[in-house]
């Protein structure tokens, strides 16, 4: 009688039930709290540097914390930066899982921005259970279509993703730029490049207006979570999530296995694509009600920062939106109430994706912290 043949360590590996490991705590949650710590002390050192006295850094870390969390407007303002960017995160976090940089965020969430805010006016009449749901669906098309370009130039032509990306972030913005000074985008009797305004029907509910109508946080926040759980179901529990996450592992052993490579590549990509593109979506229905140039003010770069820090995760992507949501609130703050320049938070985001991308320097800091992985 012939022995069974033991399974293979990376089919193993990758069909293991999803099961958070200490490893796992450590890579998702607490590097990543490390590394913003070790941020954190550095932005002082470098305001220290740059002659701010200690009471003022004290200040200025206050007014971080008051104008994120402090407050229920706070709170509304750290959420609300916190949709867009995690949306995009997830994206980039989804292609990062099958093996592929996508660094074509930007690009995706401005042109699924821009056909979400065109759903949003064009069609009048619809009530809003069916108008706010297209003019959703109308960015992540669009930003799934403009996603899988770049996928299907990978898989027919063998072009490297992110040169791809790169150019179609630029084709993107000027095409933004074309659309919004030509009718009928263009708002009517304005020569600046201005959109017209989504109808009331297609906008984002907002979800604190009971308390205060000037609380901006919006019904995008639960799509978020909604998306996250899809997006944890998508990978760890279906087979296209199996087959994707085997490419990005061992693409030749995927690709011996009867994967379709190509296929693949398209898909992830329009996914990711179509994530970015909801992500402009949500801002222009739940917080512009408008298209401008740049409206998207940076976020799908700042997503792929997001995604980085969550480890490409669907969780950690969205602790590390809160986190950037939470930056980009308290820094504003930061400037009014302790005359701090915004640039620090720059200073400070940077300095945590260095650290994200060295964890040994994490560990070498707060040896401490690893003791137990240590000793086994």
């Amino acid at each position: 009688m012939s022995a069974v043949a033991p399974p293979d360590p990376i089919e193993a590996q990758l069909l293991r039930r999803p099961r958070v490991s200490r490893h796992d705590v450590e890579e998702i949650f607490l590097v990543p709290v490390l590394a913003v710590l070790i941020a954190l002390a550095l932005g002082g050192v470098t305001m220290l540097a740059t002659g701010v006295d200690i009471a003022t850094i004290g200040l200025s870390y206050a007014a971080l914390v008051d104008g994120s969390v402090g407050s229920i407007a706070a709170l509304s303002e750290t959420l609300t930066a916190a949709v867009p960017v995690t949306l995009a995160a997830l994206g980039i976090a989804f292609a990062f899982r099958a093996g592929l940089f996508n660094i074509g965020a930007e690009g995706q969430l401005l042109v699924g921005g821009m056909a979400a805010v065109v759903a949003g006016f064009a069609l009048p009449g619809l009530p809003a259970a069916v108008h706010l749901p297209v003019a959703l669906m109308a960015g992540t098309l669009a930003g799934a279509a403009w996603g899988s370009i770049a996928g299907w130039l990978k898989a027919a032509t063998g072009a490297h993703e992110v040169i791809t990306t790169i150019m179609l972030n630029l084709i993107a913005v000027r095409l933004i730029d074309y659309l919004l000074r030509n009718p009928p985008i263009q708002r009517p009797g304005r020569s600046d490049p201005i959109s017209q305004s989504v109808l009331a029907s297609a906008e984002l509910p907002k979800i604190l207006s009971w308390i205060d109508p000037n609380l901006r946080l919006h019904a995008g926040l639960f799509l978020t979570l909604a998306v996250v759980g899809l997006v944890y179901w998508l990978l760890f529990r279906t087979t296209l999530g199996f087959e994707l996450r085997s490419a990005g592992f061992n693409p030749m052993a995927a690709r011996y296995a009867g994967m379709h490579a190509g296929r693949i590549i398209v898909i992830v990509m329009a996914i990711a694509g179509g994530l970015a593109g909801l992500a402009g979506g949500s801002q222009v229905l739940g917080v512009l009600g408008r298209a401008t140039p740049n409206f998207s003010q940076g976020i799908g770069f700042d997503a792929i920062a997001v995604a980085l820090l969550g480890r490409s995760h669907p969780l950690g992507v969205l602790f590390a939106g809160l986190l950037f949501g939470a930056l980009a609130a308290g820094g504003r703050q930061m400037q009014v109430s302790a005359g701090v320049s915004i640039d620090l938070i720059a200073i400070i985001q940077a300095l945590i994706i260095v650290f994200i991308a060295a964890p040994l320097i994490v560990r070498f800091v707060f040896p401490f912290a690893f003791e137990r992985e240590a000793r086994r």
